[in-house]
Formats: structure tokens, C-alpha cells, sequence
């Protein structure tokens, strides 16, 4: 029993095939720009404010969108679904157990997974969204709902608009494979 419990570790499947130099460009390519217009913004725009522009569950949605294009989790729906009601539940689940951090981010992650799953926006970055909105310091605390809006919101937005210009831009890539 114990031995075929564990045989299931081994994977089914073989590895992907390497992906071409040019893949790998356009990746990187994406992956900065859409990065780098999001940190500008949050470096000249809201560097003086209480507003908090990037957070890092952006670079695991840079890796989606620019880097494995095709997947159903990189999807318009998925980023931008996956990002907003993640952090909708994130600042709800820090409002509601905040003395009890280890179980407000317990909460958060478990939630937002179920909801994306329930709404069929599920982008794995939205967890680490909603993990933020719980465990982030006083300035992102202090937006309490606005969160969702921005950063989240906004910056996948921006993520998303950089994604349909460079993905688009090469006749070997297309990106959406949908929007709803």
C-alpha cells in the first residue's frame, strides 16, 4: 500500500521540449518591460504616497504571460479574476483574524484558491496576492479593500496590456488564447 502510494510520485509524463532562443527573447523581453513599466510607476508616481504600486506575486504573473503564454492560467481572465478577488479575500481575511496572523494567511491562501477555482480564474499568483494582503507591512494594511484595485488590479492591468503588445508582436506567438 505504502509502496503504490508513493509510486505515484514518480510522474507520468516526460519533461517539455526545450523552447527556441527566440522564445526565451520574447520571454524576457515581455517579462521586463512589463515589470519595469510597473515599478516606474510605482518608483515616480506613488513614491511619495501611502499607494503601493508592485508586489511580488507580479513576477510569478510575468512568468505566466510572457513565459508560458498558452496556459489556461495565463489568461486575461485568469490574471486579471485571479489578482482582484485574491486580494479582495487576502484584506478580508487579514480584517477578519488579524490578532491571528499564521491563521489569517492560512485562511487567505486556502480561500482565494477556492474562489478562483469556484470563478475559473485560477492564476497561482493570485495565492501569493492574497498571502501579501495579510502579511504586507502597514502601507499595504492601510488600503484596506483599495488593494484590490491597487495594486492588484491596476498592475495586471498594466502587465496585461504589455502582454497582448510584445506577445503579439512575433508571427511564432499569439496571446490570448481567450478572454472569457
Amino acid at each position: 500500500m505504502l509502496t503504490e502510494y508513493f509510486s505515484r510520485m514518480k510522474g507520468t509524463a516526460k519533461s517539455p521540449p526545450r523552447v527556441s532562443f527566440s522564445e526565451i527573447a520574447w520571454s524576457w523581453a515581455g517579462a521586463f518591460l512589463g515589470i519595469a513599466a510597473v515599478s516606474y510607476i510605482d518608483h515616480h508616481i506613488f513614491e511619495k504616497t501611502d499607494v503601493v504600486m508592485i508586489i511580488g506575486s507580479f513576477g510569478a504573473s510575468a512568468v505566466l504571460i510572457y513565459g508560458a503564454i498558452k496556459s489556461p492560467l495565463a489568461q486575461p481572465r485568469n490574471l486579471l479574476g485571479g489578482h482582484i478577488l485574491s486580494a479582495l479575500v487576502g484584506v478580508a481575511s487579514y480584517q477578519l483574524l488579524n490578532p491571528n496572523i499564521w491563521l489569517a494567511a492560512a485562511v487567505a491562501v486556502a480561500t482565494a484558491i477556492a474562489v478562483m477555482h469556484a470563478t475559473r480564474t485560477l492564476h497561482p499568483p493570485g495565492g501569493a496576492t492574497a498571502l501579501i494582503a495579510v502579511i504586507g507591512g502597514e502601507k499595504i494594511h492601510s488600503l484596506g479593500y483599495l488593494y484590490a484595485l491597487v495594486p492588484a488590479g491596476l498592475g495586471a492591468v498594466i502587465l496585461l496590456v504589455i502582454a497582448l503588445i510584445i506577445n503579439n508582436i512575433p508571427k511564432s506567438r499569439r496571446y490570448p488564447e481567450f478572454w472569457l
